[in-house]
């Protein structure tokens, strides 16, 4: 076996779109949360309930957590993806590879999720 080892650096691909993965549902569970707080809305409104109307708040807000949680996911997943391919040596990386492509793309979902979480703040019930 030669010294270098191409089965390191795909490992790391595996694991940052792993992570992606995660992120990008953890970001779509948290904007299903939010919007269930309108159909709390919805039900209050038939039912003259003000119970209802808090648990939409909240639900607004448990969904905008979770949203930057899976941001935060997306983010760190992207940092360390980057931190570890600086560290693996050249003939270990596939010829003409760019590492700023991964980042770039991790970086994109994270900025949406973030932009998610504040609309969901914005249009806030």
């Amino acid at each position: 076996m030669s010294a270098s080892d191409p089965r390191i650096f795909f490992a790391a691909e595996r694991t940052l779109l792993a992570w992606l993965r995660t992120g990008i549902t953890i970001i779509a569970l948290g904007f299903v949360v939010s919007r269930f707080g309108l159909f709390l809305q919805l039900l209050s409104a038939q039912s003259a309930s003000p119970s209802l109307h808090a648990n939409a708040h909240s639900s607004t807000i448990f969904g905008v957590v979770l949203t930057l949680i899976g941001t935060a996911c997306v983010a760190m997943a992207a940092y360390q993806h980057g931190r570890f391919i600086a560290t693996l040596p050249v003939q270990d990386l596939p010829a003409s590879y760019s590492r700023n492509w991964a980042v770039l793309l991790s970086v994109v979902i994270a900025l949406a999720g973030l932009g998610l979480a504040v609309y969901m703040l914005a249009t806030l019930p």
